[in-house]
């Protein structure tokens, strides 16, 4: 069996559960077949990218979070500390830009650096965990829906708690560079 297509399953089916949604509801929000997901869920299928996006933004969660599962999953005890080199990281799609996890293995948390240029702030995203957001570099706009806009510049930063919609974007081309805290959804 794919060790890498088993984490993801993983991860997919515990963030399923830890929603409280059965693979019919997930497979709906989604727009995906459940014998599809059931196949993903137990590693027999691994999928594609833009499957992956329909499952994390169903989730609540993102690629690159999904994709990580496969570290976390090879790292077989949680040593006490974790060293993340400047080149070193998962990295992959994050919302509108690019992120890299800035830890690996299971931790309570995700800190992670966000990258963006997006001048559309797309849809929103809504998640269970709280989430805390500090501009490294630029300028971006953060859109809380009913709880306002705020436009953060360097040196800003933003808390929000699970269950916020959200959505940033740039108010210019040189776009924005984000360190971002969030809760990691589950104990895996």
């Amino acid at each position: 069996m794919d060790q890498q297509a088993s984490a993801i399953g993983g991860r997919i089916r515990a963030l399923r559960r830890a929603r409280g949604l059965t693979l019919v509801q997930l497979a709906a929000i989604a727009q995906l077949s459940h014998p599809f997901l059931s196949q993903l869920e137990r590693g027999r299928a691994r999928p594609s990218m833009v499957s992956l996006e329909k499952i994390a933004r169903a989730l609540g969660t993102s690629q690159l979070e999904l994709m990580a599962a496969a570290e976390d999953a090879a790292e077989p005890v949680e040593s006490p500390t974790v060293l993340v080199r400047a080149d070193e990281g998962t990295r992959g799609p994050y919302g509108g830009g690019t992120g890299r996890l800035l830890v690996h293995g299971r931790r309570r948390f995700h800190p992670m650096e966000f990258t963006g240029d997006n001048l559309d702030a797309g849809e929103y995203f809504v998640h269970a965990e709280d989430e805390f957001v500090h501009v490294v570099a630029g300028t971006v706009v953060i859109d809380l829906a009913e709880h306002g806009t705020s436009t953060l510049r360097e040196g800003d930063s933003l808390y929000y708690v699970g269950g916020t919609p959200h959505r940033w974007s740039a108010i210019d081309a040189d776009g924005y560079r984000l360190f971002v805290v969030k809760e990691k959804p589950v104990r895996l």
